[in-house]
Formats: C-alpha cells, sequence, structure tokens
C-alpha cells in the first residue's frame, strides 16, 4: 500500500511540476485549472470557488530569499512580474523530486473559506487539466507566518501581487495520499 501512495505522490507532484512551468512559458504565469483546483469540504459541502495553491520546495529557504529580493527588488509591478516568470519559467519546476506534497493558499485575513477549512480540518481537493483529474482528501493546517512554507507563498503571491496585505492567511494542504485518485484520459473541451 505505502508503494501506491509513493507512486500516486510521484505522479501527482510530477503533474503539477508540469502544469506549473507550462504556465510560466506559456500561459505568462496566469494560474491555470490545474493550480486551482475546486474546494470541497468532506462532508460533501462544497463551494462555488476554486482556489490558487503553491507548490513548494521541502527546503524553501533560498526561494524565500529570492522571492524576497525579487519583491523588493523595485517598486514596478511589471519588472517584478517579469522577473517572477523569468525565475519561475527556467528551471524551478524541473525536479518533482524535489517539492513538498503540501500545498500552500493564501487568503485575506478575514476569508470565510479560509475559516471554514481551517475549522474542519480536512477538505476535499479536485484537480483536472491535460484530461488528467487527482482528487483527493487533504490535511488543512494554518500556518504559522513566521514558518518556511508561510514566508515562500507570502514572498511568491508578493511577486505577482503588488497590493499584497501584510495580514494573509496561508493554509496549507497535505493529501493524505491513501484517499487520492487518478483519471486520466479525460476529454478536454
Amino acid at each position: 500500500m505505502e508503494l501506491v501512495n509513493d507512486d500516486m505522490r510521484k505522479k501527482f507532484l510530477a503533474w503539477q511540476c508540469l502544469v506549473r512551468q507550462r504556465a510560466m512559458r506559456v500561459g505568462d504565469g496566469r494560474p491555470t485549472d490545474g493550480m486551482r483546483p475546486s474546494v470541497s469540504l468532506v462532508d460533501g459541502q462544497n463551494f462555488s470557488e476554486s482556489v490558487t495553491l503553491l507548490l513548494i520546495h521541502i527546503s524553501p529557504s533560498e526561494d524565500i530569499a529570492q522571492f524576497r529580493h525579487l519583491a523588493r527588488k523595485t517598486h514596478d509591478p511589471a519588472d517584478r512580474y517579469k522577473a517572477a516568470i523569468k525565475f519561475l519559467s527556467s528551471t524551478y519546476y524541473q525536479r518533482a523530486n524535489e517539492f513538498s506534497d503540501q500545498l500552500t493558499g493564501s487568503f485575506s485575513s478575514n476569508s470565510l473559506l479560509a475559516r471554514a477549512l481551517s475549522a474542519s480540518g480536512a477538505c476535499m481537493l479536485d484537480f483536472t487539466q491535460f484530461g488528467s483529474r487527482f482528487k483527493m482528501e487533504c490535511h488543512v493546517q494554518l500556518l504559522k507566518s513566521d514558518s518556511e512554507p508561510y514566508q515562500a507563498t507570502y514572498w511568491h503571491n508578493a511577486l505577482f501581487n503588488p497590493r499584497i496585505p501584510p495580514d494573509l492567511t496561508v493554509l496549507g494542504f497535505t493529501p493524505r495520499w491513501d484517499s487520492a485518485t487518478l483519471e486520466e484520459g479525460l476529454r478536454v473541451s
């Protein structure tokens, strides 16, 4: 069973890297469906909005420093955006085994969705892109502002959002691989 779970984890991370690298190289960095899963509580209660989730390295300290440097280097949002795309489209997503399987998402400090997810402690994420669909239950955790996943999320988002508020809520989503399913060969509309 562990081998199956590890295989699913590896497939998902490789797919996420492909989705993100393509978005950076071809889509000008705009989040795609594969980066914006639909969210529901484990009891089946659906939310109308998708959430954009980030994939971060297992050891993100160098990324945090680079993201912070790029964000503070210029006050021009267009220059910051271009620098972020250049950095993330090069080799950033080429080694899936270097990424944590905890995805992160940022929310406004008064987000009702973030409160509901945090209070529940679990949710279902449903990712679909390129004819593939990953669906999985995740443990949801409120991240502390001094944690590396929080800092990586904050500074990554600061590259794309010049008006990022200082009091973000950042949640971590850790998949339960024994619950994950993969459908391939779906019709792409």
